[in-house]
């Protein structure tokens, strides 16, 4: 049997309250976690945003490694992996002030490889702000 919610809550909070770089996501919240899907918001924020006042293009990069594993963290295997492609389609702006809705669905995960895809969506219209996916090898 894979993880609880509540471990994968304790491997998320414990990578967000590192040092290192994943600290630019401490703000960003977990909303729900199923087998190979998980759920995250964030609230746009002058930290967040580039000199045009919306959401960075690699905070998005970031978001889409991050939540995309931990959705691979929450299923049987369990395996975080190790990036291996990595494509975002950044498809309108998330202003200062937006809370952001990051959606990771485990596509497929085989022997040695794994693909999920991640959706970045305006939290209050739904509006489709980045789409993106990863490929990454397992270990």
């Amino acid at each position: 049997m894979g993880p609880t919610a509540e471990a994968l809550r304790e491997a998320m909070r414990y990578m967000l309250e590192s040092q290192g770089f994943d600290r630019v996501l401490r703000k960003m919240r977990l909303v729900s976690a199923a087998p190979g899907k998980v759920v995250c918001e964030l609230k746009v924020e002058e930290e967040h945003a580039n000199r045009g006042g919306t959401l960075h293009g690699g905070l998005t990069a970031t978001l889409v490694d991050v939540v995309s594993t931990a959705a691979l963290l929450y299923t049987e295997r369990a395996a975080p992996g190790v990036s291996v492609d990595m494509n975002i389609t950044y498809t309108t702006a998330a202003k200062i002030g937006e809370e952001v809705l990051i959606t990771a669905q485990v596509l497929k995960q085989g022997r040695n490889m794994a693909f999920a895809s991640v959706d970045l969506t305006n939290k209050a219209t739904g509006k489709l702000i980045a789409q993106g996916r990863h490929t990454k090898y397992l270990n």
